[in-house]
């Protein structure tokens, strides 16, 4: 193939026009930062630095010399809501949907941002009415999700279901566990008002939608034992093992109290030795001791804690042992191991707790769903000392 000579005519016209166009560019660079005022830059500074208070003084500045940034009012309204200074976000988001001149994709974003505004607020209302509106627009997603949340704090669950079942539907990420809880919900107030067909039909559309509902087969099994039926709440109750072992110990007491009732106490302790070998836990260890000792007497409740000492040490089980000890112990020693005890039970109310894995949170009793970062399932079931 010849080389055609005339090509190289063509490496300096090709050359010219990059470094013309370069120069255009460089140009209009230079301009535009001209015309940002320096307290933009100071913002990001300020930002930049982890200086929100700083920061927000120099946005405003921005705002009142250039109005028409949009973005940044945006900006400054989410720094307020940040803050916790809702009234001034909320005026933020107000005026601007009050411009004329804004676009259709700006004032959706705006009143996006004020419904926001309003839930963090806690002015549920009008934050279902803007989340309501944008259900037909792009911003449905965000605005289902939203709602979803309102529904959740007003305890509306039939709903949450209609929210959730939408947004399972359209998003990736699967919301069959929320759904069943929110079914366990309307369960509960069923029961509560003693319609317990209603109750049943709601746990089980939980256990359909998602089958590693334990909080379900809890709540079966209660309308089971309510009912009188006491060998069907011990079958149920125990198919919780199969689902989430720890979850267990939120129906230990229940199952040994039936198992009582139809004089079968034994099986029941059998049972439940055999179900702390398989899953140790605090929770499980404390129900079984406290039967044993009623049922069986001090020295066998001693037995079993300096068995549990031995296998899972724990500040818990040397308690029991303390606590065991105490009722035989003669006279001269008592005293001593009641000091001991009194330590080591102050030690132990200070350490168990229910823990977040969400948050971090932590109570002393268990909760389906966080009161500090709203998650569901997130709270383990057993109690650990740290």
């Amino acid at each position: 193939m010849e080389f055609e000579y005339w090509w190289l005519l063509a490496f300096p016209l090709f050359f010219a026009l990059g470094w013309l166009a370069a120069r255009i560019d460089i140009r209009q660079v230079v301009t535009e930062s001209r015309t940002v005022p320096n307290s933009y830059f100071r913002g990001l500074n300020f930002l930049l630095n982890e200086q929100p208070d700083k920061a927000l003084d120099a946005f405003l500045e921005v705002v009142k010399l250039d109005p028409e940034t949009i973005d940044l009012h945006y900006t400054l309204g989410a720094l307020f809501r940040k803050r916790g200074e809702i009234d001034r976000a909320i005026r933020m988001h107000e005026n601007l949907l009050e411009r004329e001149t804004l676009t259709e994709e700006d004032r959706l974003k705006a009143l996006a941002e004020l419904g926001q505004d309003y839930l963090k607020a806690g002015l549920l209302d009008r934050a279902e009415a803007v989340f309501t509106r944008l259900l037909e627009t792009p911003f449905a997603g965000q605005a289902r999700r939203f709602l979803l949340e309102i529904y959740v704090q007003e305890k509306d669950w039939q709903k949450a279901v209609q929210a959730a079942e939408e947004l399972d539907k359209q998003s990736a990420q699967p919301m069959n566990a929320e759904i069943a809880h929110f079914h366990c919900e309307l369960a509960t107030l069923d029961m509560v008002k003693g319609d317990t067909d209603s109750a049943h039909v709601h746990l089980d559309k939980a256990l359909s939608i998602h089958r590693q509902c334990t909080r379900a087969n809890i709540m079966l099994g209660d309308l089971q034992a309510g009912a009188g039926d006491r060998e069907g709440a011990i079958a149920t109750w125990r198919l919780i093992e199969a689902q989430s072992p720890g979850h267990m110990v939120l129906v230990v007491d229940r199952l040994l109290d039936n198992f009582k009732q139809l004089n079968r106490l034994d099986e029941g302790l059998d049972w439940l030795k055999g179900l702390l070998t398989r899953h140790p836990s605090l929770d499980l260890f404390n129900t079984l001791y406290h039967a044993v000792m009623q049922s069986q007497g001090a020295e066998a409740a001693y037995q079993l804690a300096r068995e549990e000492l031995r296998r899972n040490p724990s500040f818990h089980a040397l308690e029991r042992l303390a606590e065991a000890e105490l009722i035989t112990a003669p006279e001269d020693r008592r005293e001593v191991i009641q000091n001991a005890k009194s330590l080591i039970q102050s030690h132990v109310q200070r350490l168990t707790r229910y823990h977040c894995a969400s948050c971090g949170f932590k109570a002393k009793q268990f909760f389906w769903r966080c009161p500090a970062c709203g998650r569901w399932d997130s709270f383990d079931p057993a109690r650990h000392e740290e």
